[in-house]
């Protein structure tokens, strides 16, 4: 027989003293985490703040004060690299070029992974580990045949062997990339859309393509971003005529020249002129390249 004295049992529980050191250490790498991002930070967005201020210095207050702000705007700084330095023509060039790769790399990429993806026929596996092995060689591996290649085609010192070139060694990464993500969607739109009606080459453009525009963006951005910055390429199959050149070479041929010349102010604004597109996509896209990262777990 019981009494009312006697203690009774509580739905909830006290939390014991073991589960303490968890959560301590659990917050410890929290900070130290977030530490470690901090610092990431600061040590990208200074150098590229410093650059930007530096851009609208005149080259006294550059050696006098390189950490200081500047008296005034001097925009002409700006002006001289786009028109003086040719950064102008340069930056054109590389927006032509680099606006072909992306695209045809896109469509040849976004097609061979839909078919690795949805389609079954012998032989399959290997020309995928195929595409993807190529992931495993540097640029620079293939340089002095890569050379002879595009000469022996004709194509050398021009833009159209440039963009295929970059297009190859952006396929490897590309259908790797969205072989995994056409995976993820449903096989029951496309099984409705056959059903229907609708032949294999509008099922891929008009139903399959659209479902996966976010990793399509995603991959696009990051193939911008090797094109754009893409030096040693363009080095070694644009030479001599200086109107055919990239941006990087024109940033390098700047760099050279201003070394010796002391206009560091113009060189700081040809940077930042470079820097700019590559700033423009990221701000624009952010949302777009986490959504197609994180799609494929999501589903």
């Amino acid at each position: 027989m019981t009494t009312l004295d006697q203690p009774t049992a509580t739905a909830a529980t006290p939390l014991t003293s073991r589960d303490r050191p968890v959560r301590r250490e659990l917050g410890v790498a929290n900070a130290l985490s977030h530490g470690f991002l901090l610092l990431w930070g600061l040590l990208t967005v200074l150098p590229l703040l410093w650059m930007f201020i530096s851009s609208f210095k005149t080259n006294g207050e550059i050696l006098a004060d390189p950490w200081g702000l500047p008296g005034a705007l001097h925009l002409d700084n700006w002006a001289r690299a786009w028109t003086g330095a040719h950064i102008g023509r340069y930056f054109l060039n590389s927006l032509v070029v680099v606006t072909g790769s992306v695209s045809l790399t896109m469509l040849m990429g976004a097609t061979a992974a839909y078919v690795f993806a949805r389609y079954d026929f012998r032989g399959r596996q290997v020309v995928y580990y195929l595409f993807v092995g190529g992931l495993m060689f540097p640029v620079f591996l293939a340089l002095v045949p890569l050379f002879f290649v595009v000469r022996n085609a004709g194509l050398f010192n021009t833009w159209l062997g440039l963009i295929l070139v970059y297009a190859a060694y952006s396929l490897p990464f590309t259908v790797f990339f969205l072989t995994a993500f056409f995976r993820t969607l449903p096989t029951s739109v496309a099984e409705a859309a056959l059903v229907d009606g609708c032949g294999h080459f509008r099922l891929f453009f008009r139903v399959m393509l659209p479902m996966a525009r976010p990793g399509m963006i995603s991959v696009a951005i990051f193939n911008f971003l090797s094109h754009w910055n893409q030096f040693l390429l363009p080095q070694v199959l644009l030479q001599g005529d200086e109107s055919k050149w990239m941006l990087a070479q024109g940033l390098f041929a700047l760099s050279v020249s201003q070394g010796y010349a002391g206009d560091y102010a113009r060189l700081f604004a040809g940077l930042s002129i470079a820097v700019l597109p590559v700033l423009a996509v990221y701000v624009a896209f952010q949302r777009q390249v986490q959504a197609g990262l994180t799609a494929g777990q999501l589903k």
